[in-house]
């Protein structure tokens, strides 16, 4: 019988699962990013596995992929191309950066200035980008994959609020357990597993996939709980800003996919409270009276303090 979407997900899983050992959720929160149409922030100190995951994900969804390395002298010439004149031809020929690609790993992307930063906007937000006046269309699907060292790092530059919020999702990988750590010590060479993934899916079924998410339901009660939780982020003197219509908006898309991701037509509660912490928790920030209080300590205040719907 021929393998289903869900089947091929799962497959797509669980073989980035063979490279990236003992963090199967935050694999599924990658995943579930790339379904909902978004882009992924990965935030862990070097060495962690941020490449990796970006590379397997490439690899097993078969999406062509381009890694840009950011440092401080990187312009945004560098990413999105430039016109070269060439004098045989008599004209400025447009020559592509590594931005036309399906799968951008734009990596340790707080070393480079805020005006380079600031070149993935457009890209990020409406699927295109304009040079020389000029607008120019991004491959489908189009995915961004950014990895940052903490900011506590020399030579970083902290990404404004406003490129923060173009990231429909922020994760950690944080230490493997022992027994991953084992078997990675143990293991072969992580690029030698690499050049082993195969392809699960091919872009038109992850393009179906992404459609079929707009299509999971989401019953009034459900989104009377995300209007809750917005409405509570707003109100609370624990947060120095609301959470905005565009955060509730990615929050139902990224539930939407979680549940399909879990072969699941409709959104559950639970399904709002997985993703929760990696859609708000780069957008939520504390107000002047609990400036202790960490990203998870905010979250978590949040969850609570709204009831699940009956």
């Amino acid at each position: 019988m021929a393998a289903t979407l869900e089947d091929r997900l799962d497959w797509a899983v669980q073989q980035v699962g063979t490279t990236i050992l003992g963090k199967e959720r935050a694999i599924r929160l990658a995943v579930s990013c790339l379904l909902a149409r978004g882009h992924l922030l990965i935030e862990d100190l070097p060495g962690m596995g941020k490449t990796t995951l970006a590379h397997a994900l490439a690899c097993c969804l078969g999406l062509q992929y381009q890694r840009i390395q950011f440092t401080s002298d990187l312009l945004p010439a560098d990413i999105l191309g430039a016109a070269v004149y060439e004098r045989q031809r008599e004209t400025f020929v447009f020559h592509p950066g590594p931005i036309f690609a399906q799968l951008i790993l734009a990596d340790e992307i707080n070393r480079a200035t805020p005006k380079t930063q600031s070149a993935l906007l457009e890209a990020m937000e409406e699927g295109q980008v304009t040079i020389e006046g000029e607008t120019r269309k991004l491959p489908e699907p189009f995915f961004v994959i950014a990895t940052q060292n903490p900011a506590y790092q020399i030579g970083t530059f902290p990404l404004p609020e406003s490129q923060l919020d173009r990231f429909l999702m922020r994760i950690e990988l944080g230490y493997p357990d022992a027994q991953a750590e084992r078997l990675l010590l143990e293991g072969e060479d992580r690029r030698d597993v690499l050049a082993r993934l195969p392809v699960c899916l091919t872009p038109e079924q992850l393009r179906e996939a992404q459609a079929r998410v707009a299509g999971v339901h989401a019953a009034p009660p459900l989104l009377d709980y995300v209007q809750g939780l917005l409405a509570f982020s707003r109100q609370s003197s624990l947060f120095r800003g609301g959470l905005s219509p565009r955060a509730g908006l990615a929050l139902l898309r990224a539930a939407r996919a979680w549940a399909l991701l879990h072969r699941r037509g409709h959104v559950l509660p639970e399904d709002v409270q997985a993703v929760l912490p990696a859609v708000v928790g780069h957008r939520l920030y504390p107000g002047e009276e609990h400036l202790e209080q960490t990203s998870a300590d905010l979250v978590g205040r949040l969850r609570a303090a709204v009831a699940l719907p009956a």
